[in-house]
């Protein structure tokens, strides 16, 4: 067994680097059949909405593959303040044998196209776009990976657009920052001189500088020294400090380069294989985070047992030491009774074993195109694909299911919540999730279908992809396909998470069921709602060319929501967001641009826009896994700010309880505590006279204060002046 799996595994690898820009699978987990399953339907429950913009072509592009990039969001909301819309980023073909290029777009506040065009002017080959917007100014930044034809790989490079008086398209001019071949040397002394960094994710925070905010743009190394030569993607993280008047002027940013010291070690690891799956964000405090799960195999391709999931911070701005925070995603199962009158077990291995307790797991798999996103309260949140695994490195394709990881900096904690579907809130059974096997009263019972004598587990499934066919590219549908995304939290604590799925289309065509052949060519636009800062969500939207007449004769791939959703406040007694969204509308069904192409014929498809007004009155704020973490803004500033000597620190408390609030400097050290007890729910006030823990008066510069009260955790900014 193990040496098929490594022929199998080679041959994977042998594919996958045929065309090498697009990433590489590496090693994965063995896939089990499975039943077919029933389709899990979507509820009444779901938020009612209304197509504020109904989808709008942008261009024709004959590149049909993850339109945006692998791990960000590409869309991204415009400030009221600076003319409200979006700006857009995607890479395409205009012609089906041409040069494939990065492209940016502006929509006006109603949705309609201002401008559409290619970033550079240099007939290059472009790809994987990213973007952020400088709040602050208004100002789109973004950062791509291109061909320049001097035999040296590829480069990646950053522009940011001055985008005055309305015009966009007033681009600066144009930086490598990632200048490869590149060079590395890992904590064990090994040094590689081939590192190829691409696929740039670009988030956005404060600066140590008044005045200023600073970029991040995480690029992942394609090039691998790892046991086997599998991938093993560590990147290089690229950053600079800007402001409005920089990029008004055209003043180039200064750019300085770090790494992550732990994957630089798994990158040159030749006795076991670590395959990190991650993305980057930064909180409102100045830390960086790298958050993500690995695959762990040894040279004979077991998997090792050790914790799944890393996250790694960094402080002072992206200069200070990597800490990582480690955690098994693994939720435990039973292996319940072949059927009704047989004790026997249902799951075993191939050689016709049974699983004994602990062998079988719901663990994160297939999840390496998400993003990450810090809430209000600072947690971090990354969305992702929960399958039932064995442990031996194999796992059953028709049970994958939709969670998040909330990451709790404050304490170092971690929690899986579920997204879709959800654990009966009546089921009272002994486990700690969703089991597709129980899904009625009484609970804890498994379900069966009985066919001609036999016994089969009567499994409620979805399949969270783009795409039904499994097989798709040699069968690494799942690996390239997987694509689920979250927009950041607004100030009022809304929020989408973002999925697909081709359940109905999987079930007529691979199973000729003929109660689906309506959906024989489309997959379906999941969307989850949330008003707590996503820590819970509500049954998802369903949106698909059957039951929308605006999405009619759309196949929608590649959905990328906006940054946030748009607050509209109340109406009519309904608490309403809008949120945009990016798609392709694909016009034959599956990717052309990956190898094997699924399809012969690059007949492309269209970038289009679409947006929704969403009703997120209904949704509850807490549900029966948790109770929901207080409101919002339990800090209300300090005045005067900027200040000289003293400042007032204001807060409010929705219920008694532990507090504690400290002053800390740009390092993120404590200077001042100001409150650590027990205090009543309600309006306080504490000041801070500006001097330290022993009276030592503190210099002119920023400085930040931090609420923690155990459930919830904020921080502000002020200045001291002298």
């Amino acid at each position: 067994m193990k040496r098929f799996a490594l022929i199998v595994l080679a041959l994977l690898m042998v594919l996958s680097f045929v065309y090498a820009e697009i990433e590489a699978s590496g090693p994965a987990k063995r896939p089990i059949d499975t039943p077919r399953g029933k389709v899990v339907e979507t509820s009444r429950a779901a938020p009612n909405y209304y197509f504020s913009r109904a989808p709008l072509p942008i261009m024709t592009n004959y590149y049909d593959y993850m339109i945006g990039s692998y791990s960000s969001i590409p869309l991204r909301v415009i400030p009221a303040e600076f003319g409200g819309g979006y700006f857009m980023t995607y890479q395409g073909r205009r012609e089906s044998g041409g040069t494939r290029r990065v492209y940016y777009t502006l929509l006006s506040e109603a949705g309609d196209v201002i401008n559409n065009n290619e970033i550079s002017n240099v007939q290059k080959h472009e790809g994987f776009p990213t973007m952020v917007l400088d709040r602050e100014s208004g100002k789109p930044l973004y950062a791509w990976h291109v061909d320049l034809e001097d035999g040296s790989g590829m480069k990646v490079m950053f522009t940011s657009d001055a985008y005055m008086a309305g015009y966009p398209g007033l681009f600066n001019q144009e930086q490598i920052i990632a200048d490869n071949p590149t060079t590395i040397t890992a904590p064990n002394g090994i040094t590689t001189e081939d590192n190829e960094f691409i696929w740039p994710t670009a988030v956005i925070g404060p600066s140590p500088f008044p005045g200023k905010r600073r970029v991040y743009v995480s690029m992942r190394n394609s090039v691998s020294h790892a046991l086997n030569g599998s991938p093993s993607e560590n990147p290089l993280i690229a950053w600079a400090d800007i402001d409005r008047e920089m990029i008004e002027s055209g003043t180039l940013p200064t750019w300085h380069h770090t790494t992550v010291p732990l994957y630089d070690q798994w990158n040159v690891d030749t006795e076991y294989l670590r395959r990190p799956y991650t993305t980057i964000c930064a909180d409102h405090a100045g830390y960086l985070y790298y958050i993500g799960y690995n695959v762990t195999l040894d040279a004979d391709s077991n998997d090792l047992d050790e914790p799944d999931v890393h996250v790694l911070r960094c402080g002072a701005y992206g200069e200070g030491t990597w800490t990582t925070h480690t955690f098994s995603s693994h939720i435990p199962t039973w292996n319940p009774p072949s059927s009704p009158t047989d004790d026997t077990p249902y799951f075993k291995n191939d050689d016709g074993v049974p699983y004994e307790p602990g062998d079988l797991r719901w663990s994160i798999i297939n999840s390496g195109h998400v993003n990450a996103v810090v809430d209000g309260w600072g947690h971090l949140h990354f969305p992702a694909i929960w399958g039932l695994t064995t442990n031996e490195n194999t796992y059953y394709p028709a049970m994958q299911y939709v969670k998040q990881l909330i990451f709790k900096p404050e304490s170092a904690e971690f929690e899986i919540r579920e997204v879709f579907p959800k654990k009966d809130a009546q089921n009272d059974a002994d486990y700690g999730c969703y089991h597709p096997w129980d899904n009625e009263a009484p609970w804890g019972v498994p379900e069966y279908i009985e066919s001609e004598g036999e016994y089969y587990l009567d499994i409620h499934s979805i399949w969270p992809f783009p795409h039904w066919d499994q097989s798709a590219h040699e069968g690494l549908m799942m690996f390239h396909y997987n694509h689920i995304k979250m927009s950041k939290p607004n100030s009022d604590g809304l929020a989408v998470l973002v999925w697909q799925d081709s359940n109905k289309a999987r079930m007529h065509n691979e199973f000729n069921d003929p109660d689906y052949a309506d959906y024989a060519n489309t997959p379906e636009i999941m969307i989850a709602a949330s008003r707590d800062n996503g820590v819970n969500w509500s049954e998802p939207i369903c949106l698909n060319n059957q039951i929308n007449p605006e999405l009619a004769n759309i196949i929608p791939m590649w959905v990328y929501p906006a940054d946030e959703v748009i607050s509209l406040g109340e109406q009519d007694g309904r608490l309403l967001g809008k949120i945009g969204f990016m798609l392709f509308d694909d016009y034959t069904w599956g990717s052309h641009a990956n190898q094997p192409p699924y399809h012969s014929i690059n007949d492309g498809g269209q970038t289009m826009f679409m947006e929704l007004v969403i009703d997120f009155t209904d949704l509850v704020g807490n549900d029966d896994q948790t109770a929901a973490a207080p409101a919002l803004n339990l800090l209300k500033g300090n005045y005067p700010n900027p200040f000289n000597p003293t400042t007032t620190i204001s807060y409010s408390l929705p219920a008694s309880g532990n507090v504690k609030l400290g002053v800390y400097n740009l390092r993120g050290q404590l200077v001042r505590t100001l409150v650590n007890e027990a205090k009543s729910a309600g309006d306080h006030r504490v000041v801070w006279d500006g001097k330290d823990e022993r009276g030592n008066t503190m210099s002119s510069g920023i400085y930040f204060y931090r609420l923690d009260t155990g459930k919830h955790s904020e921080t502000r900014k002020m200045m001291l002046m002298k």
